[in-house]
């Protein structure tokens, strides 16, 4: 398998496999913490959340990667990378510190949601550094290699760490472990970015770089400038369109699944049953993450890039009505791999979209305004979850609009990417292929 060929490839790398501990290990600490917040809020004895909770739990964990995602370049081209990783994990580990005391206090109010949402915060330059410091631990032309590899090994460990934190507090009954246990493993983390020189990741200053305040203010003008440039690449525009309306859609249909296994299939006194069946279904949609990075690349040798995004969003509004449709546990756990099938192999499709129909001086304006598309996509369909649902999650009105929505979609996509072949000149071939090309955004599906 060509994955594993290229993994072996770089590990013979000594700095790219030190780079690639503390990615490792950040991320499983990344799962363990989730599943940490989740049972704290969502299956606790003493609660009983319903969609507003949820649309809560969802803000606090996605909008600092939308509001902080743009920003974060400008420290980071500044100080010192390797300082960032090893000060971001010891950081991350002191907050949650914090969050445990706040929940061994039993308050789950305003001071538990600024913790986590200083703790996630911080965990944005996290990322961007791990991304930034990477073409100084490989060669020029292994990077396209490493930027396939790394992603997908971080979230392989992000849902290692959540099967780890969800078998601890199944065998604890503890939430406090899960959080110390995370304490333990950022910890570990910002001491293994030690092992890194401290200039060896960058940034590589020449003395001209603008001063904050000047490049925050470009940081706005880029990302208006970022909006013009999408004005005339429609394949790009029209990818970002699907990725929001596909996350809205996704997002709704996460809410409810999570308020089914909460308040739905089992009663108040079954909650790590509870738990332990949510734990199973979000599982199975991660499996559909990786099948999907293994049949896209098929999928867009026999179909252009246009042809699949449309044909993966006919096959979610199908998989939304049969069988998830059924609402039962093991027609949710059938329905969410394909469903992470359908959701990542459009993520890929549309990130390959915008790498290729967007020029190179305005991809990474681009692509922060995709980060925020897609985040606060999820963000608002569980505001609209907590007005709409009800508490148990079953609701075939609400499941008619997720199939409406995602079929919906697939035929203006389909029409309106056919017009954006014409209206860019043809400047984006309908057959480009994903192939592997893949990012940081790719794994975030």
């Amino acid at each position: 398998m060509r994955f594993i060929r290229d993994l072996v490839t770089l590990l013979h790398r000594r700095d790219f496999r030190r780079l690639f501990a503390v990615r490792l290990t950040s991320q499983c600490g990344d799962g363990v913490f989730q599943v940490a917040l989740a049972s704290y809020v969502l299956f606790s004895p003493e609660r009983a959340p319903d969609a507003a909770a949820i649309a809560g739990l969802f803000a606090v964990s996605l909008l600092p990667y939308s509001i902080l995602g743009p920003f974060t370049g400008v420290l980071l081209d500044r100080w010192s990378r390797r300082q960032i990783l090893f000060g971001a994990n010891l950081t991350r580990a002191a907050l949650v510190v914090g969050v445990g005391a706040i929940v061994a206090a039993g308050n789950a109010g305003a001071l538990f949601y600024l913790a986590v949402l200083l703790t996630l915060g911080v965990n944005r330059f996290l990322l961007s550094g791990l991304s930034a410091g990477l073409p100084h631990v490989v060669e020029r032309d292994e990077l396209v290699m490493a930027n396939a590899v790394t992603p997908t090994s971080g979230t392989a460990s992000f849902l290692v760490g959540g099967g780890i934190g969800a078998g601890v507090k199944l065998l604890v009954d503890s939430d406090l472990v899960v959080l110390g246990l995370t304490v333990v493993i950022y910890t570990a983390a910002a001491l293994l970015a030690l092992r890194l020189r401290r200039d060896q990741l960058g940034p590589d200053l020449n003395g001209d770089e603008p001063g904050i305040l000047e490049a925050l203010r470009g940081i706005a003008a880029g990302l208006i400038d970022g909006g013009r440039h999408l004005r005339e690449r429609k394949q790009a525009a029209f990818g970002l369109a699907a990725i929001g309306s596909l996350r809205f859609f996704f997002g709704l249909m996460t809410v409810s699944m999570i308020l089914l296994y909460r308040n739905y299939f089992y009663g108040p006194g079954q909650l790590d049953q509870a738990f332990g069946g949510l734990a199973i279904a979000t599982g199975a949609v991660g499996a559909g993450l990786f099948v999907a990075a293994l049949v896209t690349p098929w999928g867009t040798r026999v179909l252009s890039l246009r042809q699949w995004i449309t044909w993966l969003f006919v096959g979610a509004a199908v998989v939304s009505a049969v069988p998830i449709g059924f609402f039962t546990q093991p027609a949710l756990v059938i329905g969410g791999f394909l469903m992470g099938i359908c959701a990542q192999g459009i993520k890929i499709s549309v990130d390959t979209l915008v790498q290729t129909g967007v020029d190179d001086v305005y991809r990474g304006r681009v692509f922060s305004l995709y980060d925020m598309i897609f985040n606060v996509g999820q963000v608002s369909a569980a505001a609209l979850g907590a007005a709409i649902l009800p508490d148990n999650g079953k609701s075939y009105p609400v499941l008619a609009l997720i199939v409406a929505g995602f079929a919906i979609t697939a035929l203006v996509y389909s029409r309106a990417a056919q017009r954006g072949d014409r209206l860019d000149g043809g400047g984006l071939p309908g057959g480009v292929r994903a192939g592997d090309q893949t990012d940081e955004r790719t794994q975030q599906g």
